[in-house]
């Protein structure tokens, strides 16, 4: 059997996307695989949010240049470095036989066949960006986790951010195509289902019929099955009180909320195209503490952005200690060739940028412990997600707060939700036993 693999970067959106492509390879009858070196086809899913990205992908290519001299392996490249490059890559790799944009993975059994059968002998699929992917069936590693993509493409236009340019303009799946996932989804007995988007709170805003991402979420509440919802990622601007009451009112949605922040002081955040203020964020965040209560809340932070004085990283120290995240994705501002923030000036030292993120990890890891300590002595619902692979002696699972939690148990638990007793807290992770 001719056997297939895929390597994946970036995104959730791409480890979807890569599901999606797993379930097409085996339909044409191959095998999957993580072994590029007894492959017959591998594609990479690309990324090209860090401007980094394209050294890990050219050295990949550089790899795989070998394997197909060695047993013509066919080459495949797709996502969002692939939209962007387009038949650039064919310049430097003449070796890749298929480059694709996301949209279009649903050509894959197409161009397969006029590679194979030599009526072409580069294929380059990376239009219709602007259009709505077929849906696709996905074949998910996870026996426990599935996603779904409610949206695509982003009209947000963040200076650093290049993703508008290379997945297109927002659009929305159909209300009933997600509902239909959904449940298909959960009759096959998945325990939480992740909705997907660059902005998943925008849903609806191109339709005309009244649908939107509360009335989304609401409809997936009603779907019959023990399962959790999680989504990523809102933003800030586009969370209305619609949105947080539906959250409130539904135990199925976790009590885990990603509200990416970028930066806490208001000239940065203009500068960056973000939509709103330090004050617009503190408020929203303390609403979502205050109506759903229990709620972890979490955030993406960018430290030397720009022009970022000592006075704006100061500001968003201050908004890390007034939230008191459980869980921060911090990163130091790079150059992404071809945004509006890589020709701007007052460009920050490396240096100083690697100190101000020094500096905000250990004030984030001071937030994430006493968080965790809140949980002690508390029984919490945890998802079994199997051993851990640090110790094979416990079982690792998650709250709905997405908190890591170890205990003792039997194998046969993975996959089911068990009542866990909180009797020691580490800054990631909780310690307990279960309990009836």
């Amino acid at each position: 059997m001719k056997k297939a693999s895929i390597i994946t970067y970036g995104c959730q959106m791409n480890v979807n996307e890569s599901a999606k492509m797993s379930n097409i390879f085996q339909s044409l009858g191959y095998e999957m695989t993580e072994n590029i070196d007894e492959s017959d086809l591998i594609f990479l899913n690309t990324c090209t949010v860090r401007e980094g990205a394209a050294t890990q992908i050219y050295g990949k290519l550089g790899e795989l240049k070998h394997i197909k001299a060695a047993r013509g392996s066919i080459i495949g490249v797709t996502g969002c470095f692939a939209q962007e490059q387009g038949r650039e890559l064919l310049k430097k790799f003449p070796q890749i036989d298929i480059i694709m944009g996301n949209q279009n993975i649903g050509k894959i059994p197409q161009a397969l066949d006029e590679i194979e059968h030599k009526t072409e002998k580069h294929i380059v699929y990376t239009d219709c960006e602007d259009d709505l992917p077929p849906r696709l069936d996905a074949d998910f590693e996870s026996q426990k986790t599935a996603s779904i993509s409610i949206t695509y493409g982003c009209n947000n236009f963040c200076t650093y951010c290049i993703v508008p340019y290379v997945r297109g303009r927002e659009r929305s799946v159909p209300l009933d195509q997600i509902i239909h996932d959904v449940e298909k989804y959960a009759k096959k007995g998945y325990k939480e289902i992740i909705l997907l988007g660059q902005n998943v709170n925008s849903y609806g805003k191109d339709f005309k019929n009244g649908d939107n991402f509360a009335k989304l979420l609401r409809e997936i509440c009603k779907v019959e099955g023990d399962f959790i919802v999680r989504f990523v990622s809102p933003h800030p601007r586009d969370f209305t009180d619609e949105v947080i009451d539906v959250i409130a009112e539904n135990e199925k949605i976790a009590r885990s909320l990603h509200l990416p922040l970028q930066s806490g002081s208001t000239k940065i955040l203009k500068a960056m195209n973000r939509g709103y203020t330090k004050e617009q964020y503190i408020a929203l965040a303390e609403k979502i503490k205050e109506r759903i209560p229990g709620v972890a809340l979490t955030a993406d932070i960018i430290v030397g952005f720009p022009g970022e004085t000592e006075e704006d990283f100061q500001d968003t120290l201050d908004v890390v200690q007034r939230i008191q995240f459980e869980n921060c994705f911090m990163f130091m501002y790079s150059i992404r060739r071809g945004t509006k923030a890589a020709t701007m000036e007052n460009q920050i030292d490396e240096d100083v940028k690697k100190d101000r993120l020094q500096r905000l990890i250990a004030l984030q890891n001071s937030c994430s412990l006493e968080e965790s300590k809140t949980y002690l002595g508390k029984t919490v619902r945890v998802l079994v997600e199997g051993e851990s692979k640090k110790n094979k002696e416990v079982l690792s699972g998650r709250t709905s707060t997405n908190k890591v939690v170890l205990f003792k148990g039997d194998k046969d638990l993975e996959g089911k939700f068990v009542n866990v007793k909180i009797n020691e807290c580490k800054t990631w992770t909780l310690y307990g036993e279960i309990v009836e």
